[in-house]
């Protein structure tokens, strides 16, 4: 379970709004944040995952506050909507990424890569340029980054927006499968109401600087 608890933050030189983020997570759940545009949803994320510093309250996950670890150290992994590869590198290798920064793995390593590969679809192209990939594939390369670093919480910042509805449908269908399969908790955020409707257990809505769940 992700708990995200009277999470309070203002940014440097806003005078008005501050923003408090309550919402919750269980394993196995996709949860979608909406709202319009610079509502603060992209904000809500960067508390949870270290790289804001909240003013006050708690993110636990499975009943652990989390805000004193360090980015790097939280049970968590995030994707985002573009720039999620090397483009130099193939898609073995940026999935290998998510093990080890060097590159150097040992067999069984190797071979969870190409299990994960396998498991989102490009198992074939595992030898490709991510450069050379479409964008839906390059999605799932990087979302096969995300689930080879075995974290159990999943981030999703707007991973989608730049896809064409058919590559969209095709990976919103294939994280529910993911998520349910492995017991991940997914929290997302889109500023596109459908797109939520059509992958959540849970939405919350974003609006002036308060959540409100609506499912």
């Amino acid at each position: 379970m992700l708990e995200v608890i009277e999470l309070r933050y203002r940014h440097k030189g806003a005078v008005t709004l501050e923003y408090q983020y309550d919402l919750e997570v269980a394993a196995g759940e996709i949860a979608c944040l909406t709202g319009k545009s610079g509502s603060g949803k992209s904000t809500c994320l960067d508390l949870i995952a270290g790289f804001l510093e909240p003013h006050s309250g708690r993110v636990r996950v499975d009943g652990k506050d989390i805000l004193a670890l360090a980015p790097e150290s939280r049970p968590l992994t995030i994707l985002f909507q573009k720039d999620n590869l090397f483009e130099h590198l193939s898609a073995a290798q940026n999935v290998a990424l998510g093990m080890n920064t060097s590159l150097k793995l040992t067999e069984a390593e190797g071979r969870e890569v190409q299990k994960v590969l396998d498991g989102v679809g490009l198992l074939p192209l595992a030898g490709q340029r991510a450069g050379l990939l479409s964008g839906g594939e390059q999605q799932r390369v990087a979302l096969a980054r995300c689930l080879v670093r075995k974290r159990p919480v999943l981030l999703l910042d707007e991973p989608f927006g730049a896809l064409d509805a058919d590559t969209r449908a095709d990976m919103i269908t294939l994280v529910r499968e993911i998520v349910s399969r492995q017991s991940l908790i997914a929290l997302m955020v889109t500023h596109d109401f459908d797109e939520c409707e059509q992958t959540a257990d849970r939405h919350y809505e974003l609006g002036n600087g308060r959540v409100e769940r609506l499912k």
